[in-house]
């Protein structure tokens, strides 16, 4: 007899991750058909993980809450039991707008890069990747991203507001990759992908560098991919895009129909900024089936959101979204941030899961992150969605089935009305009823 446990978040209640217990598995009379039928004999993709971003911001403002607090967060995100379970994260190449300011690894004009030097990082990005190590038990899947060269290295001269990487620099830039890499290998922190260049498509006011789609090909294929082999570091994954939905068809089309500069890429990094296209997401799949597809970033702009419930349910429908177009897996950004929703060295205020009011040495957690344990807590590294059929237009739903061979069914409700529906697996029939703006992670096995 199979049994299910059931996980509850709901808005208008005190239920957050809420354990409800384990029952049995009804069976079903023989004619009974389920508005949601579960099928493990149809299988997608596998998931790599879940996790967030280790910026330099996040860093700094857990060093600015007492020890208490800072080992507190840690655990409530990477404690494979007590915590969401995060198994995979990302790291920014020197700075972001999430620094604390600009800064490179190198001095000026310094083209054999023999002044590279990660000291920065020491100060409070490593301690923190490696503090979440040791709670987590091992080592990350760790995506590193560039958000721009050194202002030497571009057209433009600095750091922000775009430009672009100056022909002459395309090995220099190329090799950095490699010195960031190794250098992080030192440490004890393997980095197992990078990507070419975050938002590409974006002149922001902050640390940003524009390629267009044959840039970015003609940099992968010449440039980056190359050096990579000739450094030993073939085995290190290369992304495209790491930019939004609206116009990844295009951009991974360019890219990865040369096979040239495909045959050094993964995949396609994918953010949710400007639109929920995610069929776009799917569309890039079915061009290319033998590539990958990765949520590289999405968070909630506008500074704090404390208490607000809209934005877990962004994460909860964005996640949804993409995992049912092939996404293997999913990056929060910012784990953590200031009351501010900084530091931000450009003022790009935005919303993080945890917020650390280091006025008050308070720790609040927001909606957002709930909602991404649903999935990161219920679904392990090495899961395979499987097939969900489902005839509910007032419910969202997906389905994996774990290593361990239980199933993990997340349901969520979006609207002002309590929902019903009934989920089918084999002869078994589960009647679910999700209260009003809900999440429930049901776990099937033995």
């Amino acid at each position: 007899m199979k049994q299910v446990k059931t996980i509850l978040t709901a808005k208008d209640s005190g239920e957050r991750l809420s354990d409800k217990g384990i029952t049995s598995l009804p069976q079903r009379t023989a004619r009974e058909v389920a508005d949601i039928e579960l099928d493990p004999n149809i299988t997608y993709q596998n998931i790599i993980g879940f996790g967030g971003a280790f910026t330099e911001s996040a860093a700094y403002t857990l060093s600015r809450v007492s020890k208490e607090k800072r080992a507190q967060v840690i655990k409530s995100y990477f404690d494979p039991v007590e915590g969401l379970g995060y198994s995979i994260g990302r790291v920014h190449i020197h700075s972001c707008d999430f620094a604390l300011g600009n800064y490179t690894y190198v001095e000026d004009n310094d083209t054999e890069l023999g002044t590279f030097d990660i000291s920065h990082d020491h100060q409070w990005v490593l301690p923190l990747i490696k503090d979440a190590m040791k709670v987590k038990g091992g080592e990350f899947t760790m995506l590193a991203s560039p958000w721009s060269p050194p202002a030497w290295m571009k057209t433009n001269g600095e750091m922000n507001n775009g430009g672009q990487l100056k022909e002459e620099y395309r090995d220099v830039w190329a090799r950095y990759y490699t010195k960031f890499i190794k250098a992080y290998r030192q440490e004890g922190v393997p980095i197992w992908g990078i990507s070419v260049q975050n938002e590409p498509a974006a002149v922001q006011t902050w640390d940003s560098c524009i390629y267009s789609a044959e840039d970015e090909r003609d940099f992968v294929k010449n440039h980056l991919g190359p050096v990579m082999h000739q450094e030993g570091l073939a085995d290190v994954n290369i992304i495209i895009w790491d930019h939004n939905r609206d116009i990844i068809v295009e951009r991974a089309s360019v890219i990865l129909s040369d096979p040239e500069a495909a045959k050094y890429v993964w995949g396609t990094g994918v953010h949710w900024y400007v639109s929920e296209e995610f069929e776009n997401v799917g569309k890039v799949h079915d061009l290319f089936p033998d590539k990958h597809l990765l949520f590289t970033e999405g968070c909630q702009e506008g500074g704090v959101k404390l208490g607000e419930w809209f934005t877990g349910e962004r994460y909860g429908r964005n996640i949804i979204g993409d995992l049912t177009n092939w996404t293997e897996g999913y990056l929060d950004w910012n784990i953590v941030l200031d009351e501010m929703g900084g530091p931000n060295h450009v003022g790009n205020y935005c919303d993080a899961p945890i917020i650390a009011d280091t006025k008050t040495d308070t720790i609040h957690y927001n909606s957002s992150f709930y909602y991404i344990g649903h999935f990161s807590k219920y679904i392990a590294p090495g899961a395979v969605r499987i097939g969900n059929h489902s005839k509910v237009d007032n419910l969202l739903s997906i389905a994996f089935q774990n290593p361990d061979g239980s199933i993990a069914v997340i349901m969520m409700n979006e609207s002002d009305q309590t929902q019903k529906a009934t989920i089918g697996l084999g002869e078994g029939l589960l009647e679910a009823e999700l209260q009003p703006h809900s999440i429930a992670t049901y776990i099937i096995s033995e």
